[in-house]
């Protein structure tokens, strides 16, 4: 994202509900305190835009609108090609950051996740780690393990992965999960 940019009403929103649904690192509430102050001070300029788009806006006559078709994500995502993989395995490619979901409920690991994945994704970083847990006890096949692949075709995820694959046994095996990261808009390499 371009440091220029102002984010929109909706994505000051949704970037208010996301940073409301973590839990301060120790030591670290005064930033806290001061990203609350600035995500009121943004919900606030949010709500004061509304207000004046409304009273601006002026009502143009009903036509049809021709428009390009818009393409969305297909919410299908490709296995890692064998040789990155591999690579991933034996430590030729580096993963540039890992996610522990153990001990979360569904609704936690979610939006820890899908935050991990969003700070990941606008660092530029392409290859993370995503442990969920085999979730073996009582006979169960694990929650997060099933749900974590399910998650990814969902609008929040579709744009940010690329691909994902079970890990190496070394990584979690099948209680890990290998994930590329989309490139950036604008990213080439």
């Amino acid at each position: 994202m371009a440091k220029d940019r102002k984010l929109s009403s909706d994505e000051r929103i949704l970037w208010g509900r996301v940073a409301r649904s973590t839990r301060p690192m120790p030591g670290k509430t005064d930033e806290l305190t001061a990203l609350d102050a600035f995500l009121a001070e943004a919900e606030a300029a949010a709500e004061q835009e509304k207000a004046e788009k409304q009273k601006t806006a002026i009502p143009l006559p009903q036509q049809p609108a021709m428009q390009a078709p818009v393409k969305q994500p297909s919410g299908v995502h490709h296995p890692l090609e064998r040789p990155v993989k591999r690579k991933i395995a034996k430590g030729k490619l580096a993963l540039e950051a890992r996610i522990d979901l153990h001990g979360m409920v569904q609704s936690e690991a979610h939006s820890f996740l899908l935050d991990f994945l969003i700070r990941a994704h606008e660092r530029g970083m392409r290859h993370v780690l995503v442990i969920t847990g085999k979730g073996s006890s009582m006979g169960s096949e694990g929650a997060l393990k099933r749900a974590v692949p399910l998650w990814f075709s969902k609008p929040e995820f579709r744009f940010l992965i690329s691909s994902y694959e079970p890990a190496a046994h070394h990584h979690g095996g099948a209680g890990a999960l290998y994930i590329r990261l989309s490139r950036r808009a604008g990213e080439t390499s």
